[in-house]
Protein backbone atom coordinates (compact mmCIF):
# COMPACT_ATOMS: atom_id res chain seq x y z
CA UNK A 1 0.00 0.00 0.00
CA UNK A 2 1.23 3.49 -1.26
CA UNK A 3 1.94 6.07 1.83
CA UNK A 4 -0.83 8.17 0.25
CA UNK A 5 -3.23 5.13 1.01
CA UNK A 6 -1.44 4.52 4.66
CA UNK A 7 -2.56 8.27 5.17
CA UNK A 8 -5.91 8.39 4.27
CA UNK A 9 -6.41 5.03 5.92
CA UNK A 10 -4.62 6.93 8.93
CA UNK A 11 -7.13 9.87 8.87
CA UNK A 12 -10.36 7.78 8.33
CA UNK A 13 -9.99 6.27 11.95
CA UNK A 14 -9.20 9.64 13.48
CA UNK A 15 -12.65 10.84 14.67
CA UNK A 16 -11.37 14.07 16.52
CA UNK A 17 -9.84 14.76 13.18
CA UNK A 18 -13.00 14.25 11.13
CA UNK A 19 -15.07 15.98 13.24
CA UNK A 20 -13.01 19.31 13.08
CA UNK A 21 -12.65 19.16 9.18
CA UNK A 22 -16.16 18.56 8.66
CA UNK A 23 -17.53 21.19 10.74
CA UNK A 24 -14.89 24.05 9.43
CA UNK A 25 -15.41 23.14 6.00
CA UNK A 26 -19.69 23.13 6.10
CA UNK A 27 -19.37 26.38 8.48
CA UNK A 28 -17.34 27.93 5.28
CA UNK A 29 -19.56 26.85 2.66
CA UNK A 30 -22.97 27.95 4.43
CA UNK A 31 -20.93 31.59 4.37
CA UNK A 32 -19.60 31.10 1.23
CA UNK A 33 -23.20 30.13 -0.55
CA UNK A 34 -24.57 33.03 1.91
CA UNK A 35 -22.55 35.78 0.50
CA UNK A 36 -22.86 34.65 -2.80
CA UNK A 37 -26.55 34.56 -3.36
CA UNK A 38 -26.42 38.20 -2.61
CA UNK A 39 -24.90 38.78 -6.20
CA UNK A 40 -27.42 39.23 -8.77
CA UNK A 41 -24.39 39.53 -11.03
CA UNK A 42 -22.76 36.14 -9.83
CA UNK A 43 -22.39 34.91 -13.41
CA UNK A 44 -21.02 37.52 -15.50
CA UNK A 45 -18.69 38.53 -12.19
CA UNK A 46 -17.39 34.81 -12.66
CA UNK A 47 -17.03 35.07 -16.76
CA UNK A 48 -15.33 38.81 -15.86
CA UNK A 49 -12.79 37.21 -13.13
CA UNK A 50 -11.81 34.53 -15.61
CA UNK A 51 -11.37 36.75 -18.39
CA UNK A 52 -8.94 38.67 -16.48
CA UNK A 53 -7.00 35.66 -15.66
CA UNK A 54 -7.06 34.15 -18.91
CA UNK A 55 -5.76 37.66 -20.36
CA UNK A 56 -2.79 37.56 -17.93
CA UNK A 57 -1.72 34.29 -18.89
CA UNK A 58 -1.72 35.05 -22.50
CA UNK A 59 0.47 38.18 -21.80
CA UNK A 60 2.51 36.90 -19.06
CA UNK A 61 6.10 37.66 -20.71
CA UNK A 62 4.38 41.51 -21.26
CA UNK A 63 3.33 41.80 -17.73
CA UNK A 64 6.60 40.25 -16.03
CA UNK A 65 8.46 42.92 -18.08
CA UNK A 66 6.14 46.22 -16.90
CA UNK A 67 6.00 44.64 -13.19
CA UNK A 68 10.02 44.71 -13.24
CA UNK A 69 10.13 48.28 -14.62
CA UNK A 70 7.07 49.90 -12.36
CA UNK A 71 8.38 48.05 -9.53
CA UNK A 72 11.96 48.83 -9.83
CA UNK A 73 11.37 52.64 -10.58
CA UNK A 74 10.12 52.75 -7.25
CA UNK A 75 12.95 51.57 -5.69
CA UNK A 76 12.26 47.87 -5.21
CA UNK A 77 13.86 44.74 -6.98
CA UNK A 78 12.63 41.79 -8.50
CA UNK A 79 14.17 38.80 -8.99
CA UNK A 80 13.14 35.32 -10.88
CA UNK A 81 13.73 32.23 -9.45
CA UNK A 82 13.45 28.90 -12.05
CA UNK A 83 13.00 26.49 -9.25
CA UNK A 84 12.36 25.85 -4.97
CA UNK A 85 16.30 25.96 -4.70
CA UNK A 86 16.90 29.05 -6.31
CA UNK A 87 13.76 30.61 -4.38
CA UNK A 88 15.85 29.96 -1.09
CA UNK A 89 18.88 30.66 -1.81
CA UNK A 90 18.26 34.49 -2.82
CA UNK A 91 15.74 34.97 0.29
CA UNK A 92 19.23 33.59 2.27
CA UNK A 93 20.92 35.98 0.22
CA UNK A 94 19.10 38.97 0.87
CA UNK A 95 18.85 38.19 4.71
CA UNK A 96 22.84 37.56 4.52
CA UNK A 97 23.64 41.31 3.03
CA UNK A 98 21.71 42.64 5.78
CA UNK A 99 22.83 40.47 8.94
CA UNK A 100 18.91 39.78 9.13
CA UNK A 101 18.95 37.00 11.80
CA UNK A 102 15.37 37.17 13.04
CA UNK A 103 12.03 38.35 11.34
CA UNK A 104 8.50 37.27 11.12
CA UNK A 105 6.29 35.65 8.42
CA UNK A 106 3.08 36.40 7.14
CA UNK A 107 0.95 33.59 5.21
CA UNK A 108 2.72 32.24 1.92
CA UNK A 109 1.87 28.91 0.45
CA UNK A 110 4.95 29.19 -2.53
CA UNK A 111 7.04 29.93 1.25
CA UNK A 112 5.66 26.21 1.75
CA UNK A 113 5.95 24.67 -1.69
CA UNK A 114 9.72 25.86 -1.77
CA UNK A 115 10.55 24.80 1.77
CA UNK A 116 11.63 27.95 3.03
CA UNK A 117 11.15 27.11 6.36
CA UNK A 118 13.44 24.37 6.70
CA UNK A 119 16.15 26.61 4.40
CA UNK A 120 15.99 29.05 7.05
CA UNK A 121 16.14 27.28 10.28
CA UNK A 122 19.38 25.40 8.37
CA UNK A 123 20.86 28.51 8.15
CA UNK A 124 20.32 29.76 11.78
CA UNK A 125 17.32 32.30 10.70
CA UNK A 126 14.79 32.56 12.92
CA UNK A 127 11.07 33.06 10.90
CA UNK A 128 8.07 33.14 13.28
CA UNK A 129 4.90 32.51 11.69
CA UNK A 130 2.48 35.98 12.32
CA UNK A 131 -0.90 34.32 10.41
CA UNK A 132 -2.69 32.45 13.54
CA UNK A 133 -3.76 29.07 12.19
CA UNK A 134 0.51 29.23 10.52
CA UNK A 135 1.63 30.06 14.33
CA UNK A 136 -0.30 27.50 15.49
CA UNK A 137 0.72 24.77 12.90
CA UNK A 138 4.72 25.95 13.60
CA UNK A 139 4.17 25.47 17.18
CA UNK A 140 3.04 21.87 16.58
CA UNK A 141 5.50 21.66 14.02
CA UNK A 142 2.79 20.43 11.11
CA UNK A 143 2.83 21.76 7.47
CA UNK A 144 -0.54 23.60 7.00
CA UNK A 145 -3.43 21.00 6.62
CA UNK A 146 -5.57 23.97 4.17
CA UNK A 147 -4.48 26.92 1.83
CA UNK A 148 -6.49 29.66 3.46
CA UNK A 149 -7.18 27.68 7.45
CA UNK A 150 -3.87 26.40 8.10
CA UNK A 151 -4.99 24.93 11.28
CA UNK A 152 -8.73 23.90 10.31
CA UNK A 153 -8.26 20.13 11.65
CA UNK A 154 -7.44 21.06 15.36
CA UNK A 155 -10.11 21.68 17.43
CA UNK A 156 -10.24 24.56 19.90
CA UNK A 157 -8.96 22.04 22.61
CA UNK A 158 -6.18 20.90 21.24
CA UNK A 159 -5.28 24.43 20.56
CA UNK A 160 -5.31 25.34 23.76
CA UNK A 161 -3.05 22.63 24.95
CA UNK A 162 -0.71 23.47 22.85
CA UNK A 163 -0.13 26.78 23.53
CA UNK A 164 -0.26 26.28 26.92
CA UNK A 165 2.46 23.49 26.07
CA UNK A 166 4.74 25.95 24.08
CA UNK A 167 3.93 29.29 25.61
CA UNK A 168 3.81 28.08 28.93
CA UNK A 169 0.52 30.20 30.15
CA UNK A 170 -2.85 28.24 31.97
CA UNK A 171 -4.58 25.83 29.83
CA UNK A 172 -7.65 27.52 28.08
CA UNK A 173 -10.11 26.85 25.28
CA UNK A 174 -11.22 30.22 24.85
CA UNK A 175 -10.99 31.17 21.14
CA UNK A 176 -10.47 34.99 22.50
CA UNK A 177 -8.05 34.44 25.01
CA UNK A 178 -6.37 32.25 23.08
CA UNK A 179 -5.95 34.91 20.31
CA UNK A 180 -4.44 37.42 23.19
CA UNK A 181 -1.75 35.32 24.13
CA UNK A 182 -0.84 34.46 21.07
CA UNK A 183 -1.01 38.35 19.89
CA UNK A 184 1.04 39.43 22.70
CA UNK A 185 3.53 36.70 22.28
CA UNK A 186 3.82 37.96 18.39
CA UNK A 187 3.91 41.82 18.96
CA UNK A 188 7.54 41.58 20.16
CA UNK A 189 8.37 39.70 17.56
CA UNK A 190 7.20 42.52 15.28
CA UNK A 191 8.70 45.15 17.14
CA UNK A 192 12.88 42.86 17.09
CA UNK A 193 12.15 41.82 13.45
CA UNK A 194 14.82 42.65 11.16
CA UNK A 195 12.79 41.04 7.91
CA UNK A 196 9.30 40.33 6.93
CA UNK A 197 8.21 37.48 4.62
CA UNK A 198 4.90 37.46 2.79
CA UNK A 199 3.02 36.18 -0.32
CA UNK A 200 1.16 38.02 -2.85
CA UNK A 201 -2.76 37.57 -3.79
CA UNK A 202 -1.76 39.11 -6.98
CA UNK A 203 0.82 41.53 -8.84
CA UNK A 204 -0.03 44.79 -10.27
CA UNK A 205 2.08 44.97 -13.74
CA UNK A 206 0.97 48.76 -14.59
CA UNK A 207 1.70 50.22 -10.77
CA UNK A 208 4.16 47.98 -9.25
CA UNK A 209 1.94 46.74 -6.35
CA UNK A 210 1.62 44.01 -4.37
CA UNK A 211 -1.81 42.89 -3.06
CA UNK A 212 -2.14 41.31 0.37
CA UNK A 213 -5.53 39.86 2.17
CA UNK A 214 -5.61 39.30 5.00
CA UNK A 215 -7.78 39.35 7.93
CA UNK A 216 -5.70 39.97 11.23
CA UNK A 217 -3.40 42.47 9.86
CA UNK A 218 0.05 40.63 10.82
CA UNK A 219 0.91 40.54 6.95
CA UNK A 220 0.10 44.70 6.87
CA UNK A 221 2.93 44.60 9.94
CA UNK A 222 5.46 42.82 8.53
CA UNK A 223 5.17 44.89 5.74
CA UNK A 224 5.66 48.43 7.84
CA UNK A 225 7.53 47.44 11.05
CA UNK A 226 10.99 45.72 9.71
CA UNK A 227 13.33 47.38 7.90
CA UNK A 228 13.61 45.07 5.03
CA UNK A 229 10.69 42.69 3.21
CA UNK A 230 10.67 40.05 0.98
CA UNK A 231 7.35 39.15 -0.56
CA UNK A 232 7.66 35.60 -2.57
CA UNK A 233 5.06 34.48 -4.75
CA UNK A 234 4.28 32.60 -8.40
CA UNK A 235 4.72 34.29 -11.29
CA UNK A 236 1.27 33.30 -12.17
CA UNK A 237 -0.02 36.37 -9.73
CA UNK A 238 0.61 39.12 -12.43
CA UNK A 239 -2.36 40.48 -13.59
CA UNK A 240 -2.14 44.03 -15.92
CA UNK A 241 -4.19 46.88 -13.98
CA UNK A 242 -5.77 47.73 -10.66
CA UNK A 243 -9.26 47.88 -12.37
CA UNK A 244 -8.24 44.29 -13.49
CA UNK A 245 -8.36 43.63 -9.19
CA UNK A 246 -11.66 44.34 -8.69
CA UNK A 247 -13.49 41.65 -10.16
CA UNK A 248 -11.08 39.20 -8.01
CA UNK A 249 -11.23 40.55 -5.29
CA UNK A 250 -15.08 40.92 -5.22
CA UNK A 251 -15.08 36.64 -5.26
CA UNK A 252 -11.57 36.15 -3.01
CA UNK A 253 -13.02 36.74 0.27
CA UNK A 254 -16.63 35.44 -0.22
CA UNK A 255 -15.63 32.14 -1.81
CA UNK A 256 -12.31 31.95 0.90
CA UNK A 257 -14.29 32.80 4.06
CA UNK A 258 -17.74 34.08 3.22
CA UNK A 259 -16.90 37.78 4.11
CA UNK A 260 -17.80 40.45 1.78
CA UNK A 261 -14.69 41.90 1.86
CA UNK A 262 -11.17 41.20 3.61
CA UNK A 263 -10.69 42.91 7.02
CA UNK A 264 -7.07 44.08 5.09
CA UNK A 265 -6.58 43.97 1.41
CA UNK A 266 -2.89 46.23 1.19
CA UNK A 267 -1.96 47.47 -1.75
CA UNK A 268 2.11 47.49 -1.50
CA UNK A 269 4.63 49.29 -3.46
CA UNK A 270 8.61 50.32 -3.08
CA UNK A 271 9.11 53.70 -1.30
CA UNK A 272 12.82 55.46 -2.32
CA UNK A 273 13.19 56.99 0.81
CA UNK A 274 11.85 53.87 3.38
CA UNK A 275 10.08 56.57 5.21
CA UNK A 276 6.16 54.67 4.75
CA UNK A 277 7.32 51.79 4.63
CA UNK A 278 11.09 49.64 4.67
CA UNK A 279 14.02 50.50 3.91
CA UNK A 280 14.43 47.79 1.09
CA UNK A 281 12.12 45.42 -0.76
CA UNK A 282 12.03 42.73 -3.02
CA UNK A 283 9.52 40.70 -4.55
CA UNK A 284 10.87 36.72 -5.76
CA UNK A 285 9.28 35.29 -8.51
CA UNK A 286 8.63 31.66 -9.00
CA UNK A 287 8.24 29.62 -12.07
CA UNK A 288 8.61 25.62 -10.21
CA UNK A 289 6.66 24.39 -13.10
CA UNK A 290 4.97 26.99 -13.91
CA UNK A 291 5.66 27.87 -17.46
CA UNK A 292 5.99 24.40 -18.28
CA UNK A 293 2.19 24.30 -16.98
CA UNK A 294 1.12 27.51 -19.18
CA UNK A 295 2.47 25.71 -22.10
CA UNK A 296 0.24 22.03 -21.16
CA UNK A 297 -3.24 22.78 -22.86
CA UNK A 298 -4.82 20.12 -20.72
CA UNK A 299 -3.48 21.61 -17.59
CA UNK A 300 -2.76 25.43 -18.41
CA UNK A 301 -6.43 26.13 -16.75
CA UNK A 302 -5.04 25.34 -13.24
CA UNK A 303 -3.25 27.97 -13.17
CA UNK A 304 -5.76 30.53 -13.35
CA UNK A 305 -6.56 29.76 -9.75
CA UNK A 306 -6.86 32.51 -7.38
CA UNK A 307 -6.21 30.10 -3.82
CA UNK A 308 -9.58 30.78 -2.09
CA UNK A 309 -9.76 27.01 -1.21
CA UNK A 310 -14.08 26.66 -1.93
CA UNK A 311 -13.37 23.64 -3.60
CA UNK A 312 -11.61 22.23 -0.78
CA UNK A 313 -14.03 23.28 1.51
CA UNK A 314 -16.73 21.23 -0.95
CA UNK A 315 -14.92 18.28 -1.30
CA UNK A 316 -16.59 14.88 0.17
CA UNK A 317 -12.87 13.66 0.03
CA UNK A 318 -11.22 16.71 1.97
CA UNK A 319 -14.15 16.68 4.02
CA UNK A 320 -13.67 13.17 5.40
CA UNK A 321 -9.57 12.90 5.60
CA UNK A 322 -8.79 16.78 5.79
CA UNK A 323 -5.17 17.94 4.00
CA UNK A 324 -2.35 16.12 5.46
CA UNK A 325 -3.35 12.96 3.59
CA UNK A 326 -2.57 14.68 0.35
CA UNK A 327 1.35 14.47 1.73
CA UNK A 328 2.14 17.82 -0.26
CA UNK A 329 1.73 21.13 0.50
CA UNK A 330 -1.19 21.91 -1.50
CA UNK A 331 -4.22 19.43 -0.34
CA UNK A 332 -8.10 19.08 -1.91
CA UNK A 333 -8.58 19.00 -5.40
CA UNK A 334 -7.25 22.25 -6.80
CA UNK A 335 -3.90 20.56 -4.94
CA UNK A 336 -4.25 17.33 -6.33
CA UNK A 337 -3.72 19.03 -9.81
CA UNK A 338 -1.45 22.04 -8.74
CA UNK A 339 0.50 19.44 -7.05
CA UNK A 340 1.23 17.52 -10.27
CA UNK A 341 2.51 20.99 -11.61
CA UNK A 342 4.68 22.56 -9.21
CA UNK A 343 8.23 21.17 -8.49
CA UNK A 344 9.52 17.52 -9.42
CA UNK A 345 6.91 14.98 -10.46
CA UNK A 346 6.69 11.93 -7.92
CA UNK A 347 4.92 8.40 -8.02
CA UNK A 348 2.55 9.76 -4.89
CA UNK A 349 1.66 13.09 -6.51
CA UNK A 350 0.15 10.92 -9.37
CA UNK A 351 -2.17 9.86 -7.09
CA UNK A 352 -3.53 12.79 -5.57
CA UNK A 353 -6.02 12.30 -8.78
CA UNK A 354 -7.35 9.46 -7.40
CA UNK A 355 -8.43 11.08 -3.90
CA UNK A 356 -11.41 12.59 -6.06
CA UNK A 357 -15.38 11.28 -6.40
CA UNK A 358 -15.27 13.05 -9.98
CA UNK A 359 -18.76 14.15 -7.84
CA UNK A 360 -18.14 18.09 -10.33
CA UNK A 361 -18.86 20.26 -6.77
CA UNK A 362 -15.04 21.48 -6.91
CA UNK A 363 -15.68 22.76 -10.52
CA UNK A 364 -19.52 24.47 -9.30
CA UNK A 365 -18.45 26.68 -6.48
CA UNK A 366 -14.85 27.54 -8.10
CA UNK A 367 -15.15 31.63 -8.38
CA UNK A 368 -13.04 31.20 -11.71
CA UNK A 369 -14.83 28.59 -12.96
CA UNK A 370 -12.16 25.81 -13.53
CA UNK A 371 -12.61 22.50 -14.68
CA UNK A 372 -10.94 20.74 -12.12
CA UNK A 373 -13.02 16.74 -12.36
CA UNK A 374 -11.55 17.25 -16.33
CA UNK A 375 -7.93 17.41 -14.99
CA UNK A 376 -8.11 15.19 -12.26
CA UNK A 377 -9.27 12.79 -15.01
CA UNK A 378 -6.32 13.64 -17.57
CA UNK A 379 -3.86 13.36 -14.60
CA UNK A 380 -5.43 9.97 -13.86
CA UNK A 381 -4.66 8.84 -17.70
CA UNK A 382 -1.09 10.34 -17.79
CA UNK A 383 -0.34 7.59 -14.59
CA UNK A 384 1.81 4.37 -14.82
CA UNK A 385 -1.39 2.14 -13.57
CA UNK A 386 -0.52 -0.74 -11.40
CA UNK A 387 -0.77 -4.07 -13.62
CA UNK A 388 -4.30 -4.82 -10.99
CA UNK A 389 -5.59 -1.80 -11.88
CA UNK A 390 -5.56 -2.30 -14.98
CA UNK A 391 -6.90 -5.46 -14.96
CA UNK A 392 -9.99 -3.68 -12.73
CA UNK A 393 -10.12 -1.12 -15.05
CA UNK A 394 -10.71 -3.49 -18.46
CA UNK A 395 -13.09 -5.88 -16.71
CA UNK A 396 -14.82 -2.86 -15.70
CA UNK A 397 -15.50 -1.71 -18.92
CA UNK A 398 -16.78 -5.41 -20.34
CA UNK A 399 -19.08 -5.07 -18.07
CA UNK A 400 -20.57 -1.89 -18.48
CA UNK A 401 -20.55 -2.20 -22.34
CA UNK A 402 -22.81 -5.13 -22.16
CA UNK A 403 -26.03 -5.15 -20.85
CA UNK A 404 -26.27 -8.69 -19.22
CA UNK A 405 -23.15 -8.66 -17.37
CA UNK A 406 -23.62 -5.11 -15.98
CA UNK A 407 -27.22 -6.92 -14.89
CA UNK A 408 -25.40 -9.85 -13.03
CA UNK A 409 -22.52 -7.19 -11.74
CA UNK A 410 -25.76 -5.83 -10.33
CA UNK A 411 -27.43 -8.92 -8.56
CA UNK A 412 -23.65 -9.72 -7.17
CA UNK A 413 -22.77 -6.53 -5.40
CA UNK A 414 -27.05 -6.31 -3.80
CA UNK A 415 -26.01 -9.96 -2.65
CA UNK A 416 -22.54 -8.51 -1.27
CA UNK A 417 -24.35 -5.38 0.50
CA UNK A 418 -26.46 -7.85 2.43
CA UNK A 419 -23.55 -10.01 3.70
CA UNK A 420 -21.61 -6.64 4.17
CA UNK A 421 -23.53 -3.72 5.53
CA UNK A 422 -20.60 -1.78 5.82
CA UNK A 423 -19.69 -2.34 1.80
CA UNK A 424 -16.61 -1.49 1.12
CA UNK A 425 -15.69 1.22 3.67
CA UNK A 426 -12.50 -0.40 5.52
CA UNK A 427 -10.99 -1.85 2.35
CA UNK A 428 -9.53 -0.82 -0.87
CA UNK A 429 -12.20 2.15 -1.76
CA UNK A 430 -11.41 3.44 1.87
CA UNK A 431 -7.58 4.08 0.38
CA UNK A 432 -8.12 5.24 -2.98
CA UNK A 433 -10.79 6.99 -4.82
CA UNK A 434 -13.66 6.17 -2.88
CA UNK A 435 -12.24 7.39 0.56
CA UNK A 436 -15.12 7.95 2.56
CA UNK A 437 -16.25 8.30 6.34
CA UNK A 438 -19.58 5.88 6.80
CA UNK A 439 -21.41 9.35 8.27
CA UNK A 440 -20.48 11.37 5.17
CA UNK A 441 -24.32 11.06 3.53
CA UNK A 442 -25.62 12.69 6.63
CA UNK A 443 -23.63 15.75 5.79
CA UNK A 444 -25.56 18.73 4.44
CA UNK A 445 -23.69 19.55 0.98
Amino acid sequence: MSRVKIAVKKALTDAPLGTAVMKSCLLSTEKRNSTFAELDDLEALRKEARAVRERSLDQLDDLLSRFKRSFTEAGGTVHEAADAKEACRIVLDILKRRNARQGVKSKSMVSEEIGLGEALKHNGIDAVESDLGEFIVQLAGEPPSHITAPALHRSKESIGRLLADKLKFPYTSDPEKLTRVARGHLRERFLKADFGLAGANFLIADSGHIVLVENEGNGRMGFTVPPLFVAITGVEKLIGNLPELSPLLRLLARSATGQRFSTYTSLIRPTNAGEDGPEEMHVILVDNGRRKALSDEKLREMLLCIRCGACLNICPVYRSVGGHAYLSTYPGPMGAVWSNIVGAPSVEKAELADLSTLCGACKEVCPIDIDIPRMLLELRSRREKPFIERKAALIWTRVMSDPKSYERAGKMARNLGVLMPNGFSGGWLATGRGAFRDDQSKTDE
